[in-house]
């Protein structure tokens, strides 16, 4: 297999594609959960699927933090090897690649909202947002929710993404509203998300192996900005007058 790889703005190298749109280097590792496998094909899963990857978000987060309305950190990709420590699932190798671009933050911090999330293998994702947010997080987003202001200028933001196609979801969220909330609140849906994330509209598995993947997820991360903004600013005191 030859690099998919093609030179950049700056020299470095620019993303061209990944492997296959069918992902079968990920297909054959399901079936191959072992390490002499795995290490058979690693440069098959190195210059498929993991450069690309790094060049992609690389690419992505040069072109995107112009006019982006946060700055954003260096991106990361995920190693493909599982964390089994706690898991019943013992399979030592992960069915997909991702990795994400971070908004800029503290040195050291856990994650928090991202311009740009993406896995692909076995199955496909990508969206925006706070997967999951720690306890210090979730009390200033549940405040902010219920603030009228910036809690209606959040609703405007989410509905105008699920009009363009958009899904808000998160890593989990409760059954009923958190306690000291009311059960009735407008936004009473939104108070029982321990995260808040925007899948971005499908697209058709071809694109993975094409350019055109940069072009629609620029275009995506951009029309998700203001709410991953919104995210990052959530702590702030409300805005004196009108909604953005």
């Amino acid at each position: 297999m030859s690099p998919r790889t093609a030179a950049s703005h700056d020299g470095a190298t620019g993303f061209t594609g990944f492997a296959d749109a069918n992902a079968r280097f990920f297909r054959a590792l399901a079936r191959n959960q072992n390490r002499d496998w795995f290490l058979a094909h690693k440069d098959e899963y190195e210059r498929g699927w993991l450069q690309p990857m790094k060049d992609l978000l690389t690419e992505v987060r040069f072109t995107l933090e112009r006019g982006y309305p946060c700055e954003l950190g260096e991106p990361k990709v995920f190693r493909i090897f599982r964390d089994v420590r706690f898991s019943n699932d013992k399979s030592p190798y992960k069915t997909q690649v991702a990795g994400y671009v971070p908004v800029a933050g503290p040195s050291g911090r856990a994650v928090g909202p991202v311009a740009l999330y993406l896995h692909l293998g076995l199955e496909t994702y990508v969206g925006a947002g706070h997967w999951i947010m720690e306890p210090p997080q979730l009390a200033l987003f549940r405040a902010a929710v219920v603030d009228e202001r910036r809690g209606g200028d959040l609703a405007g933001r989410l509905a105008k993404l699920e009009k363009a196609g958009f899904t808000v979801g998160s890593h989990d969220a409760l059954k009923k509203v958190p306690r000291g909330f009311d059960a009735e609140h407008p936004r009473a849906e939104l108070l029982k998300r321990k995260g808040l994330v925007v899948e971005f509209p499908s697209f058709a598995r071809e694109l993975i192996v094409s350019r055109k993947l940069v072009d629609y997820l620029l275009a995506q991360a951009r029309r998700a900005a203001p709410v991953v903004e919104w995210l990052v600013r959530m702590g702030e005191p409300a805005p004196s007058s009108g909604r953005r």
